[in-house]
């Protein structure tokens, strides 16, 4: 059952039962509309008279739109309802977005006024908001929040879209496509639908591509979020090298991110988190999914959500929680997770309570926004986070080894030096830099390319400047080793590798080897 026609069955069960003051929620002022005249024309009801108010157009019949007061102010609007509601029974006045029912207000007390007559000679009054109701007013009769369209009203205005143009332009949607673009629209309004459809068949035909582009279409509606910030991809994001067996694995779930699961009990990705050495790609890996997927990138900044006041943290936390569902499919890139989900000895209790509501937002929500948080202080995650089923899964991203090593450096250096490394030259500066991140490697080819730009081109540099260059960086895992190993060796046991082999090690940092005996049977 759609939520259009779950909120259309309460609301007859309401008006039938003559509820004083029906308070309904919703961003969608014309849909509700909708749901009411559906209520109000039917045959049952047509002896019953309905009038609405707006600021727009003051007071006027629902069902006909004839004027029926010249006054078109508030106060007018409801000394007319007064007067229905004593001389009249089974009268029912609605009134569209009035000023100042979030509290104790005159108007919320003439109102509750008017509620009281109207109950008296079986009438009701139906209130449209997108604020709070004043609890004074709402405890007179029940509330009502008329949520977003869901997948199966969005695909019905789809559909009708389609149809009316049908035979107008070429149009390439089969059904399968509607319902794909109708789970990418979750979260915008009917008439934001409407837009971004007429937004693609203003230019002429209507793709099976553009199923897709409904995602990057989508993202303009959002592009200014509270507690999500949007971020704009460079060209040096889209690659990441290493990291093989996360870009496989990430291959695998890109084609369950855009499959049809309606008829299966399975979920959409729900994300990975990424733990291991700084520097070795983790933040990058979200950049780089965002590209490859063509889904738009938001960043959860954890240590901005903290508020001083009670509750605040919590709020803000939910607030972009809530934003994230909105606005997918999406990437939600959570860097260094850690310093939001620590404290866990806070005696507030705030960081207890923020872990709480990400556990239950990671094991029930349903929409299409893949989470990639990274962390570098594994000690300071909660055991809860790290726990199957929370993700779906948890890499280690270690120092690379010799080939990763390779093919990071070529990435750099066509980056920077603009040419094509030399096969002998790439082996001799692969040895350099056993230990280094890929961190390391790229600020060092970024210096290279910098003397190259200084100089005129790569081809004028001194043939042993890079391998003077590597030489002399020294790299975090020679700096502070100690704090490394513990991380690498955390990451062996508990996790799974991202790169090609899980037992690279840097020079004077290498744990105790591990032997697998096979007995013969």
């Amino acid at each position: 059952m759609s939520n259009f026609t779950e909120s259309l069955a309460h609301l007859d069960s309401y008006i039938s039962a003559r509820v004083p003051v029906i308070g309904m929620r919703t961003i969608e002022q014309q849909r509700a509309l909708r749901l009411l005249r559906e209520a109000a024309t039917q045959a049952r009801r047509s002896s019953m008279p309905f009038w609405i108010y707006t600021r727009a157009t003051g007071l006027r019949d629902l069902r006909t739109n004839a004027p029926v007061h010249d006054d078109r102010s508030l106060t007018g609007a409801m000394d007319f309802a007064a007067a229905q509601f004593s001389s009249r029974a089974n009268a029912t006045v609605v009134f569209v977005d009035p000023d100042h029912l979030e509290d104790d207000t005159p108007v919320t007390r003439h109102i509750a006024e008017l509620a009281r007559l109207a109950d008296n000679n079986s009438g009701s009054i139906v209130l449209i908001t997108d604020a709070p109701i004043w609890s004074g007013l709402q405890r007179l009769g029940m509330s009502l929040h008329l949520d977003l369209p869901d997948t199966d009203e969005m695909y019905g205005t789809l559909s009708g879209f389609l149809s009316d143009h049908q035979g107008h332009i070429p149009i390439e949607w089969d059904e399968n496509d509607a319902r794909r673009a109708a789970e990418f629209l979750s979260g915008v309004t009917e008439a934001e639908c409407i837009n971004l459809m007429a937004t693609i068949a203003a230019k002429g035909s209507i793709l099976k591509s553009d199923v897709l582009g409904l995602a990057q279409a989508k993202d303009r509606i959002f592009s200014d979020l509270t507690g999500l910030e949007r971020v704009h991809l460079k060209e040096s994001d889209y690659t990441v090298g290493g990291l093989t067996s996360l870009r496989e694995w990430l291959r695998r779930k890109h084609d369950m991110m855009h499959a049809d699961l309606r008829d299966t009990e399975l979920r959409p990705p729900r994300g990975v988190l990424l733990v291991g050495v700084p520097g070795c790609g983790k933040s990058l890996s979200a950049k780089a999914i965002s590209h490859e997927w063509r889904l738009p990138l938001y960043r959860l900044d954890m240590a901005s959500i903290h508020g001083k006041y009670l509750g605040e943290s919590e709020g803000r936390f939910r607030e972009a929680l809530a934003m994230a569902d909105r606005v997918a499919p999406c990437i939600l890139w959570i860097d260094e997770i850690e310093k939001g989900l620590a404290g866990r000895d806070d005696m507030s209790g705030v960081p207890q309570r923020i872990i709480g509501q990400f556990l239950f937002w990671l094991q029930e929500s349903r929409s299409r926004a893949f989470v990639v948080a990274t962390a570098n202080d594994i000690r300071s995650l909660p055991p809860e986070l790290l726990r199957k089923g929370r993700f779906d899964e948890l890499f280690f991203v270690d120092l690379p080894d010799g080939e990763d090593r390779k093919e990071i450096i070529e990435l750099y250096y066509r980056r920077y030096l603009k040419t094509d490394p030399d096969r002998e030259q790439v082996d001799r500066l692969v040895d350099l830099s056993e230990g280094f991140a890929g961190s390391d490697i790229e600020s060092t080819l970024h210096d290279a390319g910098q003397e190259a730009y200084r100089c005129g081109g790569a081809d004028r540099l001194k043939p042993s400047f890079l391998l003077d260059a590597f030489a002399n960086t020294v790299p975090l895992s020679r700096v502070n080793p100690e704090q490394i190993e513990e991380i690498r060796a955390w990451g062996r046991e508990r996790a799974v590798p991202a790169g090609r082999t899980a037992t690279s090690t840097a020079a004077g940092s290498a744990g105790p080897a591990r032997r697998i005996v096979f007995m013969d049977e």
